[in-house]
């Protein structure tokens, strides 16, 4: 006797060996030996052979008809047998039964399950419903199916085009766009970034690094909303001086500048740092604009500003205006000792926007040396460059990594190459000029300077803190051991960091005599602080990102070329000419500094890498060429100067 069973949703069959009314010992067709309960039994039947029951009512199965057999069926649950009998006419054989059995268990939409081997006919209502779901689901098949096949033949569907953001940092694997997407990838084993830029979806790979930022972090666009014009004092004074700044050729967020005016006793030095914080204060729409993106994003090519344009043009220190500004003098003697200072909220009148490269080429290290051309300006760069020489002394904290080189990413947009719009020009230039010593030192000066003044006054401020090495964020009035100075707030870069427009407002509250924008233990000054914290690094790691991509475009423009590179530690080196890390898994074992030749295999877009291999060694690591931390990859320490602004924007397509 054999007889049928179900076991894990599979209908099996088996020949009785021992049958103990409750339970029975069955042979499968494939010899395997099972113990059953005999209330698990769905047919006894001795013809056909166990091994043939299931082949032979599959095939007779193949002839009923589903829907036919719904419409025959009464409302009431019943057995597979019963229903077989009624639907024969006559007592039908094991196969016929069978048959019904598996025409009924393959239509779940049709007959619900009730137990093994029984089934109710489902409601007409619900049957719709489904069939609705099941046709539903099968154009939705198709629609993933056309789509899938439009991608492998180079085109974007016309449903993906409004989705490509989503589709790329953020898909939803329920949508049927994104599940043709990646049975696309999974045909040509392509990313989708690259299968989306085959299709032309994006216009470069250049966007698709920078609308990934854009995605994260400025999801409703860069563009500004409309809001009131900023109103500064009217009654300001103005300065009697003749100010100046020095910046780099682009940058158009002019925070700071400087004075030199002779006294009896020596010189009065005047820091000038633009006052935002005088035409537009906390709570208002400027300030909500401000504290929502907390900084200006600088990347090659292009910047996204903190605050609109027309603020920024209204509040920039530009030549030839006479502009709002928080001003610090330093009384100078003429050994060049700091005497005293004073802070003041004035207008101040900016003669001139001092360039790097019209003033580096007449003002540096030889010219200083060697007396140099006369040029407008000598005498003040001069004075404040020796008195830069004597606060680095006074702080005990000399400039430390003066051989490094900083670099000038310039990206010609009107220029298209193989890689899409934009050219690349990177530029050196050696860190630690007398421009920037000066220009660094009277911003240590200010920064912890009005510092100290907030915590004498017991006003809260935003610090910058090192102790241990560790640089961090505070509101508590802590040295900075890397820079030697009691404390530091940032307080020089009200238009481009929200810190320091914070600070400023902290600063006019102390000068005006007034209630402090942010009370002691201010809720709101910690969180602007953490959001800062956490907002300005991930803005440094996206130029450093950036600036990696455009390296990588620069490597393809150049035709990848030998290059000349120092190793930084094990396989990591760093190309001479340009700052690209990355690593070189063929070079052998050479110790730190050691200067060698690459050959550049291939590059990558995408993924931004670039692959090479080691060709010889040029020289050996000597003391002056093992590399200093700053040259390896950076941590999570911000910097504490702004970077240099970069060359013009890229086109609205870019």
């Amino acid at each position: 006797m054999n007889l049928l069973f179900e076991e894990d949703g599979a209908f099996k069959t088996g020949t009785i060996l021992t049958d103990n009314d409750a339970s029975l010992q069955v042979e499968t067709p494939h010899g395997k030996r099972l113990k059953l309960k005999s209330k698990d039994v769905l047919l006894r039947f001795a013809q056909p052979s166990a091994g043939e029951l299931l082949d032979r009512a599959e095939t007779e199965a193949e002839g009923l008809d589903t829907e036919f057999l719904w419409e025959v069926c009464g409302d009431e649950e019943f057995g597979f047998a019963e229903f077989a009998q009624e639907y024969f006419g006559h007592v039908p054989n094991p196969v016929e039964s069978v048959a019904v059995l598996l025409r009924l268990h393959a239509a779940p939409i049709y007959f619900h399950r009730k137990g093994k081997g029984r089934f109710r006919k489902a409601p007409a209502e619900i049957l719709q419903a489904a069939l609705a779901g099941l046709e539903k689901k099968k154009q939705q098949a198709a629609a993933v199916e056309r789509m899938r096949d439009e991608l492998l033949a180079g085109q974007v569907p016309e449903e993906l085009k409004p989705l490509i953001r989503q589709l790329l940092y953020k898909p939803d694997r329920n949508r049927l766009e994104t599940k043709a997407l990646e049975a696309a990838c999974a045909e040509n084993g392509k990313s989708a970034a690259r299968l989306l830029l085959d299709c032309g979806a994006l216009a470069s790979s250049h966007e698709l690094h920078f609308d990934r930022f854009l995605f994260e972090y400025f999801p409703n666009g860069t563009d500004f909303p409309a809001v009131d014009a900023p109103v500064e004092p009217a009654d300001l004074p103005l300065a009697d001086v003749r100010a100046f700044s020095i910046d780099d050729a682009a940058t158009t967020e002019i925070d700071d500048a400087f004075s030199v005016t002779p006294t009896a006793e020596g010189w009065r030095i005047g820091i000038h740092i633009a006052a935002p914080g005088l035409g537009f204060g906390r709570d208002s729409a400027l300030d909500g604009i401000a504290r929502e993106r907390l900084s200006t994003v600088y990347m090659p090519g292009n910047k996204i500003t903190m605050l609109p344009d027309d603020v920024v043009a209204r509040f920039t220190l530009g030549e030839g205006r006479d502009c709002p500004a928080l001003s610090l003098y330093l009384d100078v003697s003429r050994d060049l000792i700091v005497t005293g200072n004073s802070s003041r909220l004035e207008r101040v009148p900016v003669a001139a926007n001092l360039r790097h490269h019209d003033i580096e080429p007449v003002f540096n290290e030889t010219t200083l040396a060697e007396g140099g051309p006369d040029f407008p300006w000598k005498a003040e760069l001069t004075l404040l460059w020796e008195l830069a020489t004597v606060l680095e002394a006074g702080r005990g904290k000399p400039a430390a990594n003066q051989n490094l080189v900083d670099y000038n990413f310039s990206v010609d947009w009107n220029a298209v190459t193989d890689d899409g719009p934009g050219r690349i020009e990177i530029g050196r230039r050696p860190r630690g000029s007398p421009l920037d010593k000066l220009v660094a030192e009277l911003m240590i000066a200010a920064n912890s300077t009005w510092g100290k003044a907030l915590a004498d006054a017991g006003i809260p401020a935003l610090y910058r803190a090192q102790t241990g090495g560790k640089v961090r964020m505070t509101t508590a009035a802590a040295p900075h051991e890397g820079l030697g100075v009691d404390c530091y707030a940032w307080s020089s870069s009200p238009l481009r960091r929200y810190v320091d427009l914070v600070n400023q407002w902290q600063l006019i509250s102390w000068l005006s005599g007034s209630a402090p924008t942010f009370p002691p233990k201010s809720p709101e000054l910690i969180a602007a602080m953490r959001d800062f914290e956490l907002t300005y690094a991930a803005y440094a790691e996206f130029q450093r990102g950036m600036e990696r991509y455009w390296c990588v475009r620069w490597l393809r423009q150049a035709g990848h070329p030998p290059m000349t590179a120092r190793v930084l530690r094990e396989s990591l080196v760093r190309l001479d000419e340009i700052p690209f890390v990355f690593k070189v898994p063929s070079m052998p074992t050479l110790p730190p500094g050691t200067r060698v030749r690459l050959a550049i295999e291939r590059s990558d877009l995408v993924d931004v890498e670039v692959r090479a291999t080691y060709v010889e060694t040029l020289a050996a690591a000597s003391a002056d060429s093992i590399p200093d931390d700053d040259e390896l990859p950076p941590d999570e320490a911000m910097p504490d100067t702004p970077p240099p602004e970069t060359t013009e924007a890229p086109p609205a397509t870019a």
